[in-house]
């Protein structure tokens, strides 16, 4: 079914739980901060062996991003709200996955898959915005699911905080499948009162299917026991041969139980491959996928994994990538060579040709490449002023720094979607990004003092403010100038830019920061020579302090380039970006 045909009812009861759905999956992004030294110690890993839970992280980035244009694509062929309720439970599942962890790789697949449900709600629910909303009325809407998206960084980290006050990590995820499944439910019900939602649309037919749903039970158990090795069972007399590794093996699948539980999954896929009618309606979503270009989204997926692998899992305080940086880089210029090339040469593309024919639909992904730059160094840099200058070693009093300027910016995305109505969408995204600039600049002169002052307050208070201005107008302007028929590719290729340019942006601008530091500290005497012979005193801390502080003032200067050309960017090319009276183009076709 083609959505942009598509009348749901409840529009804003279904918008509100796919805010609260977007909401959750970016909470889900940083849920981690606090709880990533117990996950790690649950796999056997030392808080020492940090790098080698990067997958951790870099698996949701993976699953996050580089599925997001397939997803995209299936959306804007089967409808938003199938893809919808598909994507929670997919993050519902990895949330299963992820809370019944037992060693490493399998809280990485977890992660993964909570990657790819979480990051497919979020263009989804852009498309549905405008597929609900005509042009003149989408600002508030828009503004909405940017606040709530941003919201998440600040949720995250409270509600994971709360959850292991009363409970263990695995609580969180065990929540956030719950969260999922309800969310999913709700959404479904929605989505079955539409009149002309027709049947074929929908994953779960109007008869249940309960022999398919019966098995999928059975199957769930009995993976749940064989990861989470319930001790009651395992050490029973009675019931723990099942779970004994057979032979010399250690892994839990090489036993009975975990044979059966493979058995069991392979009869599910059987069941829902060759049942007339299953639960899950697999050779019909297939075909969508093969439809939308498999092709090129694993081209293009290779292409984002390479750049996701190269900058999210290097350090950002030392590093500009990580150890395999440049042979990952290797592998996605030959990949963006292949996906070029395909892209000219299929029949069907993943990106229908014409989808960015108009200059502002151009771009809104240039925009949220350098805002996407300008904020990774919010996140990530602030906190490190923060604990250089004033806090120390104390990571929870540095991350607190960020909330005033997290909280100004869902704040700044209201405002920014409420002016859509009367003021072009250019001028707004260019006034925010002017406030950032100006508020980097203002960071770049901080003294290691600075954060006991409220002026630092409001210059946090102003940057988040202008960040939040423009996220609005930057999906306006996409959504206005692209055909309805491709709004979910074209939204999650948005999304996607914005990420690259935070992966990119925070390699950039620690280069930078790294050579002023490197500048600075070169004409440094001997700690010896600076302490009478002792190899480290206070005299030596301080210089080797405001060197830090000096790399952080390259960094936001940076910041504020980026910044400034991303609402230059905006000003110029977004003009004909008609957003307040007209309906998105009609004709564009896959």
């Amino acid at each position: 079914m083609n959505s942009q045909a598509t009348r749901v009812s409840g529009p804003r009861l279904l918008l509100g739980l796919a805010a609260v759905a977007v909401a959750f999956a970016a909470a889900d992004t940083y849920v981690v901060v606090l709880s990533l030294p117990d996950m790690m110690s649950s796999v056997g890993l030392s808080v020492e062996q940090l790098q080698r839970a990067a997958p951790i992280i870099s698996g949701f980035l993976l699953g996050y991003v580089a599925m997001l244009p397939l997803i995209g694509r299936i959306a804007d062929l089967r409808g938003r709200l199938p893809v919808l309720v598909v994507s929670l439970v997919v993050f519902g599942f990895g949330s299963l996955v992820t809370a019944a962890a037992y060693d490493l790789p399998s809280l990485v697949v977890g992660r993964f898959l909570q990657g790819v449900g979480g990051g497919g709600l979020v263009p989804v629910t852009l498309a549905l915005v405008a597929d609900i909303y005509p042009a003149e009325r989408r600002g508030v809407p828009l503004g909405i699911v940017g606040a709530v998206q941003e919201l998440g960084s600040v949720i995250g980290p409270l509600y994971g905080a709360v959850v292991l006050v009363v409970g263990t990590w695995r609580d969180i995820f065990w929540i956030n499948l719950a969260v999922g499944l309800v969310l999913a439910a709700g959404i479904s019900t929605l989505r079955s009162r539409s009149p002309d939602a027709p049947p074929r649309s929908s994953s779960l037919p109007r008869r249940l299917d309960f022999a398919g749903l019966s098995l999928a039970a059975l199957w769930i158990a009995a993976l749940l026991l064989v990861m989470r090795q319930p001790a009651s069972l395992v050490t029973s007399v009675r019931w723990g041969a099942p779970f004994v590794p057979f032979g010399d093996a250690t892994s839990p699948w090489w036993s009975q139980i975990g044979l059966v539980t493979i058995g069991l999954g392979l009869l599910l896929a059987g069941w829902l491959l060759c049942a007339p009618k299953p639960f899950f309606a697999v050779r019909d979503w297939w075909a969508t996928v093969r439809q939308a270009d498999l092709l090129g989204a694993l081209l293009l997926a290779v292409l984002l994994g390479g750049v996701i692998i190269a900058f999210a899992t290097a350090d950002p305080q030392v590093q500009v990538f990580s150890p395999a940086g440049p042979y990952c880089l290797a592998v996605a210029v030959l990949a963006a060579i292949a996906f070029a090339v395909h892209q000219r040469r299929a029949a069907v593309a993943l990106i229908p040709r014409g989808s960015f024919a108009r200059r502002p639909a151009q771009g809104a992904l240039l925009v949220s490449f350098f805002v996407g730059a300008a904020l990774i160094a919010a996140l990530v840099d602030i906190p490190v002023f923060a604990r250089v200058s004033a806090y120390g070693d104390s990571q929870i009093k540095a991350a607190l720094v960020l909330v005033e300027l997290l909280v100004a910016l869902p704040i700044g995305a209201l405002v920014g979607g409420a002016l859509i109505r009367t003021v072009p969408v250019g001028p707004i995204a260019a006034f925010g990004m002017a406030l950032c600039g100006v508020g980097f600049w203002r960071m770049s002169a901080w003294d290691v003092n600075a954060l006991h002052h409220l002026s630092s307050s409001v210059v946090l208070v102003v940057t988040g403010l202008g960040f939040g201005f423009a996220l609005a107008p930057v999906n306006a302007a996409l959504l206005a100038t692209t055909d309805a028929a491709v709004h979910g590719v074209t939204s999650a290729l948005l999304v996607v830019s914005r990420m690259v340019g935070m992966l990119v942006g925070i390699s950039a601008l620690t280069t930078i920061g790294l050579r002023r530091y490197y500048a600075v500290s070169a004409d440094f005497p001997s700690p010896s020579a600076v302490c009478g012979g002792a190899s480290r005193c206070d005299r030596y801390t301080n210089l080797l302090q405001g060197a830090g502080v000096e790399q952080l003032h390259a960094i936001f200067i940076g910041a504020s380039g980026c910044a400034v050309l991303a609402g230059l960017l905006a000003l110029v090319l977004f003009r004909g970006a008609a957003t307040r009276g007209t309906s998105p183009l009609i004709g564009i076709t896959g």
